[in-house]
């Protein structure tokens, strides 16, 4: 079980709307009203999914690995679209996040509103970097992206058990000027049948970013099997260690297609902190 601790409180009653006033000033430094950002949507069908963009190597099983070195997986095509599944937390199937007020934020360990709990696990760092591609491989600067995963031993908030009364481990943020954008969180566990994974959803805007009605994409980034096995051995992860020894990315109902530009790099390690890169191309 995910170990909860009390916080402070949170502002609650007025969504995702209330905090688009304290973006908003960034937004205007920016410059990027209006930064052709339509121009983004592409296709729902996968874009070179086999093509493998990070350093990667097979293991002796039939699970593949990836390095824990270098930068971000570069990602010259547009990420696959991918399934939300069961527990987005968008308003498609019940709860909606994306109205909370305090959802716009950087560390994603700690519930929001009326929840109290925070997520344990290794502490690690998504940095991604969101590319244009349908407007010729630049930046896309001003985009949200809505970024979900399961606690350290397997369960999404606002569904599951005992964290159906939280929502940590779910946040926004908006891409800087060079396409960036970070989140503090804990590093994924995993549960039977499907590769450690984290879910996301690309917004043109924040202003769009409050119904899953408006998102440019939903796909799901890949973590290295070598970096699970390292975080999950340390201790604190349920079954995760265990439900990963019965997996493999090549099979996964996902990633089986391929995960050439979802497949993450991460450095670090437990208790150091990690972090996990990925380019993400829309």
């Amino acid at each position: 079980m995910a170990a909860m601790s009390d916080h402070h409180e949170h502002e609650h009653d007025l969504g995702l709307s209330h905090d688009l006033p304290i973006m908003v000033s960034r937004r205007r430094a920016l410059g990027i009203f209006g930064a052709g950002i339509g121009a983004v949507l592409a296709g729902c069908g996968s874009s070179d999914k086999g093509a493998s963009t990070g350093t990667t190597t097979s293991s002796s099983a039939t699970s593949t690995t990836a390095t824990t070195t270098g930068s971000a997986a570069s990602s010259t095509s547009a990420v696959p679209e991918e399934t939300g599944g069961p527990f987005p937390g968008d308003g498609t199937n019940g709860p909606n996040v994306l109205t909370e007020s305090g959802v716009v934020r950087q560390d994603i360990r700690t519930s929001i509103g009326d929840a109290s709990g925070t997520a344990t696990g290794a502490e690690a760092t998504v940095a991604l970097k969101l590319i244009d591609v349908q407007g010729g491989g630049g930046p896309l600067a001003g985009a949200a992206i809505y970024i979900w995963h399961c606690t350290a031993d397997g369960k999404y908030s606002l569904y599951e058990d005992d964290v159906a009364g939280e929502n940590f481990l779910r946040g926004v943020q908006e891409s800087d000027a060079d396409g960036n954008v970070t989140f503090t969180t804990i590093y994924p566990g995993t549960y039977a049948g499907r590769w450690p994974h984290i879910h996301f959803e690309v917004y043109e805007s924040l202003e769009a970013a409050t119904t899953a009605s408006q998102k440019l994409r939903t796909s799901q980034i890949a973590l290295p099997q070598e970096a699970c096995e390292k975080v999950y051995a340390a201790g604190g992860y349920g079954n995760s260690a265990a439900n990963l020894a019965q997996l493999s990315i090549d099979t996964d109902m996902v990633f089986s297609d391929g995960y050439g530009t979802q497949l993450a790099t991460v450095t670090g390690a437990p208790g150091d902190g990690l972090t996990m890169r990925l380019n993400i191309g829309v």
